[in-house]
């Protein structure tokens, strides 16, 4: 059958991305065949589109998206023509109308969630997750700094984090952001672009710091990062969205407290199925439970993928974003 697919054939700025007719085999053993019915967008979809993270050329991008299996290869146990499933782990390709997935990859949604709320939250509520839950874990006794509060990651890690009940203090670029921030609940939120954020932290923990900062920025933000640590704090790097971070010499962790560095990913603490479904399992437990609301703040059509991206670069964006496959 034939699939409507966004593909770059070099890495690049938007415009790069041009509508492709592909033809889609029968589904491979172990493989399902996947209608999209919402495409989640990340800003790891820009890295790979500008060469950031190189993809192998010519290639699809996309890593989240929700759909319905409407073919089923042999050895599938776990699923069935019908069945409703989201991803967020890719392999890279969820910019497409149809496509086939390993079943490992797939999880099934469950009755209480829709398939436009899976595909806005799955990436996202793993995200945080892995953070919050594995890569430092939160608890009441904590002051966390959350760098981009109001972004998609950002809602979602403090409806987390705030459950846990440790103490959330945000940076946000405009009032409007600030206010998104304070809804979804940060105790303190910084104006990055009025206030220099370390000495607004240092300011509001009384010169003590936090116990961890959560850094989806890099470049920008990174360094400072470390000066807003207690000692044995951990700044936790999990995204680039002003440019890599720049090298830090181990010496300088000792020397500003015996402190931590990490730049986890997603890919690595879910590589293996077992972990996969425990996340996601977490994630949609939160979900049912009320404890995390995800703010669809953009829905798009997919024919309006080169809009998105330069909307999303820009930080034109507020919460997550979801693409309707409409072309």
């Amino acid at each position: 059958m034939k699939s409507k697919t966004i593909k770059i054939k070099c890495p690049g700025p938007p415009e790069n991305m041009l509508w492709e007719d592909v033809e889609v085999s029968s589904p491979a053993s172990g493989h399902v065949t996947l209608k999209h019915s919402y495409i989640g967008l990340n800003y790891i979809d820009t890295y790979h589109r500008s060469g950031l993270y190189p993809l192998p050329l010519p290639a699809t991008l996309g890593m989240e998206a929700a759909g319905e299996v409407i073919d089923v290869g042999k050895d599938v146990a776990s699923l069935n023509e019908g069945d409703k499933v989201v991803y967020a782990l890719g392999p890279p390709g969820s910019y497409s109308d149809i496509r086939n997935m390993p079943e490992s990859k797939l999880i099934k949604i469950p009755d209480y969630a829709d398939e436009k709320t899976s595909a806005a939250l799955m990436l996202k509520g793993m995200t945080v997750e892995y953070l919050t839950e594995r890569t430092f874990l939160i608890n009441d006794s904590h002051t966390v700094l959350l760098h981009a509060a109001a972004g998609g990651v950002g809602q979602i890690a403090t409806q987390w984090i705030k459950n846990k009940g440790a103490t959330v203090i945000g940076t946000v670029g405009s009032l409007e952001k600030a206010e998104i921030a304070k809804n979804n609940g940060c105790d303190e939120v910084i104006l990055y672009k009025e206030k220099n954020f370390k000495d607004a932290v240092l300011d509001y923990t009384n010169g003590l710091g936090v116990n961890v900062v959560y850094d989806g920025v890099g470049k920008d933000t990174a360094l400072q990062s470390l000066d807003c640590l207690a000692p044995l704090g951990m700044l936790v790097i999990f995204g680039n969205s002003s440019g890599n971070a720049p090298a830090v010499d181990p010496s300088l962790l000792a020397s500003k407290g015996s402190l931590f560095l990490t730049r986890p990913t997603l890919m690595t603490y879910n590589a293996r199925k077992e972990d996969l479904q425990k996340s996601a399992n977490r994630v949609f437990e939160m979900l049912r439970d009320g404890i995390i609301k995800p703010n669809i703040g953009n829905e798009y059509l997919l024919s309006e993928i080169i809009e998105v991206h330069k909307a999303l670069e820009g930080r034109a964006t507020k919460g997550s974003i979801v693409l309707k496959n409409t072309y």
